[in-house]
């Protein structure tokens, strides 16, 4: 990520330092030339502009920038205790350019995101809907979702914690640990409880609903189709006792379907065909997030 090159400062020895390739000297904004240069501790040098990093800064990033830089003699430098890895990151929010190329770890963008506040930077202010970090933290969704719904719910970041939401319906409620479930807080603890529970109760509704009968016909009246309305009964409380909020529409059809082809009566075969379907399409329309 960063270039290693001879630095000298006007009031010490030279020394090796790293560069940012991205927050470079000569990396201008605007055509505007840095005016400010960030130490990591691993002696990862950034430079950057002023206006840029105070205008996303409710404290001055946490008084860290004098009042009149151009006041420092010698061309301070300005240390903050962040590792490179993880102040790389901040200043791309802030920049709000993207940071996918450097290939972060799930650690590091929470890490990165957790010190916003120390910086007077606001998460919920900076991480919306179509910027780079949030796309970047949706994409590990997939991948990390208890982890990016954490992180999103211990900001309050709401739309990243609804789109989220949808990859957690397979989620293990009991291996949610007590540091999780602190992070998350009540409110975020609560809506993913009630998504999960909320989908499970709505697939035993649909399938708790008795089969209704046809009109009775010459080759199949009511008694006929009680072995019909057992099979059913038995078929759709099979999956209703492992119902999951992950369900998906295959494992309906696959377990309900071969009920189809043991009928012999066409209007029996309708009335189940029509249930199934019915039960398929319900279910796809239950809410599947937050």
């Amino acid at each position: 990520m960063e270039g290693w090159q001879i630095v000298t400062d006007n009031c010490h020895k030279p020394e090796h330092v790293s560069i940012s390739t991205a927050f470079s000297p000569h990396a201008e904004w605007h055509t505007l030339a840095p005016d400010l240069v960030f130490s990591t501790s691993d002696s990862v040098q950034f430079y950057v502009h002023s206006h840029i990093v105070l205008a996303a800064s409710d404290n001055r990033f946490h008084s860290l920038i004098p009042i009149r830089s151009m006041d420092q003699p010698c061309s301070s430098v300005i240390h903050v205790p962040e590792y490179s890895q993880i102040f790389n990151i901040i200043l791309h929010l802030i920049y709000n350019i993207p940071s996918r190329q450097y290939s972060p770890s799930m650690e590091t963008l929470s890490c990165s995101i957790d010190r916003l506040s120390f910086y007077g930077i606001q998460a919920k202010k900076h991480i919306v809907a179509k910027t780079p970090l949030y796309s970047l933290l949706l994409s590990y969704a997939p991948l990390f979702p208890i982890d990016v719904y954490t992180l999103a719910a211990k900001h309050d970041l709401l739309d990243l914690a609804i789109a989220v939401s949808s990859h957690l319906l397979s989620f293990n409620v009991f291996s949610l640990t007590t540091e999780m479930a602190e992070k998350m807080g009540a409110i975020y603890l609560r809506k993913l409880f009630f998504l999960l529970i909320g989908r499970n109760e709505a697939l035993k509704r649909l399938l708790s609903q008795p089969l209704l009968p046809h009109a009775p016909t010459d080759n199949c009246k009511f008694h006929d189709q009680r072995s019909l309305s057992r099979a059913w009964s038995l078929a759709s409380a099979y999956i209703a006792w492992d119902a999951r909020p992950d369900m998906s529409i295959g494992f309906l059809e696959s377990s309900l379907n071969p009920l189809v082809s043991k009928l012999t009566c066409n209007l029996c075969k309708e009335s189940l065909e029509n249930r199934i379907k019915n039960i398929i399409i319900q279910w796809s329309q239950v809410k599947s997030t937050i």
